[in-house]
């Protein structure tokens, strides 16, 4: 079989995605370690060992998330390794890096902490952004820990970002200049499609209502010396968050929307900097 007739096949087995014909580039990519405008000089070639390519389009047939098959994901236009036990990163998490860049603005060595570190896309990001940035990382899953270490050595921001096992801020101590979330915010009874089910539920479901994580982390990054928060939240979160917000009597609450208009995170001030 060549490698056309292969990229053909695979195109139809994969019909249901968004984009057959780059999925089944891309998996045939990972299966010969080449790059995608390797396949257009060589498509007339044999395809060497194609039951492995097939059994690669044969996960993704499952619903198994590309980027475990792939393993990597790509976020701020660099790759990051993803495995699975992992939240896969989505383009919309970029503009919660974005909030956090523009909340430290003139903030030349900021001291951040990060929940939920996942596979560690925010806290790298944030670390190759700002050089002189100290950040604190936590996790409740081993997993996660060990992907976003991966990351961090990969990225060479090992020294910079410090990764702690542990739930909210348990096990951090110290003064910080923000705390930067996207924690699990979806609601339980929530109907999922099956790919992304194949993620950690620990990593998406935040209770019955979905907010539950949010207005405890709130609560307890007003009880630290935590200067500023930014978290992604749920597109009908905006009031429990507001509430949740005036509570610990925090201010400049700011609400921010993704490409489709919705809300997708906010920020606001949890102390005043003295």
């Amino acid at each position: 079989m060549r490698i056309k007739e292969a990229l053909a096949q695979a195109r139809q087995l994969l019909s249901w995605v968004e984009n057959p014909q780059k999925e089944a580039a891309l998996l045939l990519c990972a299966h010969l370690h080449e790059e995608r405008p390797w396949l257009l000089l060589h498509e007339e070639d044999e395809l060497k060992e194609a039951q492995g390519y097939f059994a690669l389009v044969s996960r993704r047939q499952e619903h198994e998330p590309l980027e475990y098959i792939l393993g990597y994901a790509s976020f701020y236009s660099r790759d990051f390794c993803v495995h699975s036990g992992v939240l896969v990163p989505r383009p919309e998490t970029e503009l919660l890096v974005d909030e956090a860049l523009a909340l430290l603005k003139g903030c030349d060595a900021p001291r951040i902490v990060e929940v939920g570190v996942g596979s560690g896309i925010i806290s790298v990001m944030l670390a190759l952004l700002l050089p002189k940035a100290q950040i604190v990382a936590t996790d409740i899953s081993q997993a996660a820990l060990a992907n976003a270490q991966e990351n961090c050595v990969r990225f060479g921001v090992q020294e910079r970002v410090q990764l702690v096992h542990g739930a909210y801020l348990d096990g951090v101590t110290g003064v910080f200049d923000l705390l930067v979330s996207n924690p699990p915010y979806i609601a339980q009874s929530s109907l999922l499609e099956s790919h992304v089910l194949c993620e950690p539920h620990t990593a998406l479901f935040g209770g019955a209502r979905g907010d539950e994580m949010l207005v405890e982390l709130i609560w307890r990054a007003s009880q630290i010396n935590i200067a500023a928060i930014a978290c992604e939240m749920g597109y009908d979160q905006r009031a429990s968050m507001t509430q949740a917000l005036a509570r610990v009597g925090a201010t400049t609450i700011s609400f921010y929307h993704d490409l489709a208009g919705l809300d997708r995170g906010f920020s606001a001030t949890l102390k005043e900097k003295k």
